[in-house]
């Protein structure tokens, strides 16, 4: 029995100081991007007087809904025409094909340069249409848009002239959201999103830590990928593999905050799931695959290899967050002394929210509304760790697996979807619904057992757990109740 306790001491103390790292790493990087606000500003680089060749590049996948759109966007690019060429790498398996072939006939008809790539097997899944592509791309420069991404017509203008530095390898871009407002799921989302792009994406390019192509709303020059092996599908995230290894070859990877990519933000939780899942997955592929690699590279500093850790692993916090739920309940029992360490992760557990409080810009909620969006953020966080968890697991164990694509459905705030939505674009509800709502109810009974052996400072933690994870199964059962013939904007509450 002692044997046991002391297993189950040791291993609480290992998930408080983990979860402690990561939450005072958020903390750092906070103050490191308001340092970097009053930095001067660099240079602007000069106009070009010849323009490079470009290829636009637009994987999509049973993308109906979105890609009349998002050509009209791309065809759009104030860019001299004899340079640009546009590519839909189509792996659709509907009647996208149709509309996407339709579509490309009449935009050659109009002189614009642009082909429709269609493939009958989605090998490689979207790294596959991309391997595919680059082998007939003419550019120099390959700009990538998914296809619920609408680029504004002076994008190209913007980020192609940098490339004017030889050893820039990849320039991204910000995202912004078309549907930030559509329900609470996507202004919760939003906000995590505007903490990665505004916050964590300008300190890495700023300090020169290894930063990350987010797969979309940006832009590769062509020997770059060539001189890091290409586009890889062994793990589910190719931009994040493909980043690291051209990083390590020498290639920088820049980043534009102030160029903003408006997209589709998930608005049902089944698909938001799946997305985070697919990512977590991913990245934990990668970190098998790179990451010792990092550790042999001598050239590399070691603050860049530290950072790379904590970004490359960033999905652990959440098996963290689960085993903390899990073992607070047997700590509290056994050995309640234990939670004597507890205000270490009370620190720490500042450094996500001040993050997020910090992604500030003309483009994101005033500081009020973000102050009311963090709970919901908070609980959407905590809601979703069993998926992800599972998701890390899956990424440790081994490489490939299916890509799932999140649906696009082209919305926006105004719930003015008068197109009846074709169910299969609309993920059904996973059977972890249960699992998640048994968690909640495990949290409500960790509060009423200890609560009288603990004190009060149990509740607020477990309430987190509890709230968390009744809102994203909540919701999710709620998306999913029969409406009949309802249209979507009466099926996507919260």
């Amino acid at each position: 029995m002692q044997t046991l306790t002391d297993g189950i001491g040791f291993l609480y103390l290992v998930v408080i100081f983990a979860l402690a790292l990561y939450g005072i790493h958020n903390l750092i990087t906070t103050i490191l991007y308001l340092r970097s606000k009053t930095a001067s500003k660099p240079r602007k680089m000069t106009q070009l007087k010849s323009w490079p060749r470009v290829t636009v590049q637009l994987p999509i996948f049973n993308e109906k809904y979105m890609v009349e759109r998002l050509l009209n966007a791309v065809t759009h690019l104030d860019y001299p025409v004899e340079r640009l060429q546009i590519q839909v790498l189509d792996d659709s398996t509907d009647d996208t094909t149709q509309l996407v072939s339709k579509l490309v006939d009449e935009y050659k008809s109009k002189g614009i340069n642009i082909a429709w790539l269609h493939r009958s097997n989605r090998k490689g899944y979207k790294a596959g249409a991309l391997a595919e592509g680059f082998k007939h791309a003419s550019g120099e420069l390959i700009a990538i848009f998914d296809a619920d991404f609408i680029p504004r017509p002076d994008w190209l203008k913007k980020t192609v002239p940098l490339f004017q530095n030889k050893r820039l390898g990849c320039l991204q871009t910000r995202w912004g959201h078309t549907n930030r407002n559509y329900n609470s799921l996507t202004s919760a989302e939003a906000m995590g999103i505007d903490g990665h792009f505004i916050v964590e994406q300008t300190v890495r390019s700023r300090y020169n830590f290894f930063l990350n192509f987010n797969g979309t709303g940006g832009i590769w020059r062509r020997a770059c990928i060539e001189d890091a092996g290409g586009w890889q599908w062994d793990t589910l995230t190719e931009d994040l593999d493909l980043s690291y290894r051209a990083q390590m070859r020498g290639w920088k990877i820049g980043y534009l905050p102030n160029v903003i990519v408006p997209a589709e933000l998930p608005s049902q939780v089944e698909a938001f799931k799946k997305q985070q899942f697919r990512w977590a997955k991913g990245s934990f592929q990668v970190v098998r695959k790179i990451l010792p690699k990092v550790f042999e590279d001598s050239n590399l500093p070691w603050s860049v290899r530290f950072m790379a850790v904590l970004h490359l692993t960033g999905y652990l916090v959440h098996p963290l967050m689960l085993s903390l739920l899990l073992l607070t309940l047997p700590v509290g029992i056994l050995i309640p002394d234990a939670f004597r360490i507890f205000p270490l992760s009370v620190l720490a557990g500042f450094g996500p929210p001040l993050l997020y409080l910090a992604a500030a810009s003309r483009h994101t909620p005033p500081l009020r509304e973000r102050l009311k969006l963090l709970p919901l953020l908070i609980l959407t966080g905590f809601g979703i760790s069993l998926s992800t968890s599972i998701a890390v697991l899956e990424g440790l164990a081994g490489k490939g697996g299916v890509f799932v694509r999140t649906p696009k459905l082209n919305l926006t705030n105004a719930h003015t979807q008068s197109e009846k939505i074709d169910r299969a674009y609309l993920p059904p509800i996973s059977s972890l619904v249960w699992v998640e709502i048994a968690l909640g109810i495990y949290a409500l009974m960790t509060i009423i057992l200890l609560e009288p052996y603990v004190g009060l400072g149990i509740i607020p933690w477990m309430t987190i757990y509890m709230l968390g994870y009744f809102y994203i199964a909540g919701l999710n059962i709620a998306q999913h109740v029969p409406r009949g013939n309802s249209k979507l904007t009466k099926s996507f509450t919260g």
